[in-house]
């Protein structure tokens, strides 16, 4: 990796994993190709991990857990600190290898690079708090107090869709918490996963506390998951696999984001306007790939015309390309898998009496496009409406009255990520009470999460909070401590005066 802001990433290269603080390669001695979406060329070849570099990675991180749980938390922030000042250098050079290595016009991958930046400073500064709790004892001269304590050795399992941010979020607070990591990016962009190793090893993490694992969900994802030593689990990624990890993982933690299928409601009194821009970006921006991707629209009958009419308007005049080209609205979808999909849910939607405004078509040309897509007279039991697609495809409910707008958000399996645009307060406050979803906005787009807030879902889009204090939660455990310093045997709930409540 070449230090500076105009450092261009290689073109094609091969890479190594991370093991004890050292480059290796797979005891496989195999390799695969990680594709640039915008012209199906190869940018890098990387190894395919197994079994034994799972185990060689999980024991590198046990024998470096207690030098690295027994440095102090600030040290351990200041480490962290270290990689933000990296992230800030080379924000360039990481924007351009995200958009060539999974798609994302670079404004967005710019604005990527800048969320690992702030996560690494609200961490690196939580590392001077971890804070516990102080309380009452029942009994006289009697200490109670909570600390937080590192869980162990944590398998970290990210997605390709944010390739530097979501593991900066999983990984920052393990490792302010005092854990050690074993990292597995995704096959789909493994090399941004290097690219954040390096600089880890740059700012001083010591040897084991952070490695790396390249290869597949079943030749590395599973191993990492099963295995004894590993003491909790961090996983983004489809919904089918989060299931396959709980039933594999055994007795540990496990903290899973599943996505979501989510909806913002415009009500009459909106700002039309204001809520097409929220539809817009949030339906189209990272091409539809993302968790909190807007993928429906729920709008008032009165307003539902001039929306309609509005958001199609603005839809086809979207320019598809590269994401490296400063003219670029929407880039590629990640892979072949997942443009086919995005192909099979428009039938799905068309068959299910559902009507294109605008797109549906992968354009003939290299790489892996599809025009960005509105379906209109959509309801709510729709496939289309009710499924997660994770592509560019926006479907428009039209509803009578706010409580058949709720209805309507609520009727998905995930619960992630919701708006709603009104100028009525009482409106608001309703909507904020009775949609169900971890992350909702007001008057603004389903996405754009901030890092000292807790992130994550209800329902099938999770089992955990990342970011905020909740990310430190997720990554430690909470020790009781009592004290007594009485001199003599105290007996809880038994030595306790009836005139103090018993």
């Amino acid at each position: 990796m070449t230090d500076g802001e105009n450092a261009t990433p290689d073109v094609a290269a091969q890479y190594k994993m991370y093991i004890d603080g050292l480059w290796v390669e797979s005891e496989t001695g195999e390799e695969f190709d990680d594709l640039n979406p915008a012209s199906e060329e190869s940018i890098g070849k990387f190894p395919k991990g197994n079994e034994q570099d799972v185990s060689k990675a999980v024991d590198a991180a046990e024998a470096a857990l207690r030098g690295w749980s027994e440095t102090p938390a600030p040290t351990r922030g200041k480490v962290v600190l270290k990689v933000a000042a990296l992230l800030g250098q080379l924000k360039e050079f990481l924007a351009r290898e995200i958009t060539l290595e999974m798609g994302k016009v670079l404004l967005e991958s710019r604005g990527e690079v800048q969320e690992a930046i702030d996560m690494a400073e609200y961490m690196a500064g939580e590392g001077r708090r971890l804070l516990g709790s102080t309380t009452t004892s029942e009994l006289k001269d009697k200490f109670a107090m909570t600390v937080r304590r590192p869980i162990g050795v944590v398998g970290l399992i990210s997605p390709w869709n944010f390739p530097i941010s979501i593991p900066a979020q999983k990984m920052f607070p393990a490792l302010v918490c005092g854990n050690t990591v074993v990292f597995k990016p995704s096959s789909d962009s493994p090399r941004c996963g290097v690219r954040l190793v390096e600089m880890l090893e740059k700012a001083g993490v010591p040897k084991g506390v952070v490695n790396l694992v390249t290869g597949s969900g079943d030749s590395v994802g599973m191993p990492l998951v099963r295995h004894r030593k590993v003491r909790a689990i961090s996983f983004t990624g489809n919904r089918d696999t989060g299931a396959e990890i709980l039933k594999n993982a055994g007795i540990k933690r496990v903290g899973l984001e599943l996505g979501g299928k989510n909806g913002t409601i415009v009500m009459d009194d909106a700002d039309v306007d204001s809520a097409l821009e929220g539809v817009l970006w949030g339906g189209y921006g990272t091409t539809g790939q993302r968790c909190t991707a807007t993928s429906r629209a729920i709008v008032h009958k009165d307003v539902f015309k001039q929306f309609e009419e509005k958001l199609v308007e603005r839809v086809r005049k979207l320019k598809l390309g590269n994401g490296l080209d400063p003219e670029t609205d929407v880039g590629p979808l990640v892979n072949k898998a997942a443009l086919e999909k995005s192909r099979r849910y428009v039938e799905i939607g068309l068959g299910e009496g559902a009507k294109i405004l605008c797109g549906g078509k992968a354009p003939a040309r290299k790489g892996f496009f599809f025009e960005p897509t509105l379906f209109t007279e959509c309801t709510a039991d729709m496939k289309v409406v009710q499924e997660e697609i994770f592509g560019p495809v926006v479907c428009l409910l039209r509803v009578a009255d706010f409580d058949e707008a709720i209805d309507a958000i609520n009727s998905v399996e995930y619960g992630l990520s919701a708006s709603v645009y009104t100028s009525n307060a009482r409106v608001m406050f309703k909507a904020i009470e009775r949609i169900e979803a971890g992350v909702v906005y007001v008057n603004a787009p389903t996405i754009g999460a901030e890092p000292h807030l807790p992130f994550g879902g209800v329902k099938q889009s999770g089992t955990t909070r990342e970011g905020g204090i909740e990310g430190l939660l997720e990554f430690s455990e909470t020790k009781t401590v009592y004290v007594d310093y009485s001199g003599k045997l105290q007996r809880a709930q038994i030595d306790v005066e009836p005139h103090e409540g018993r």
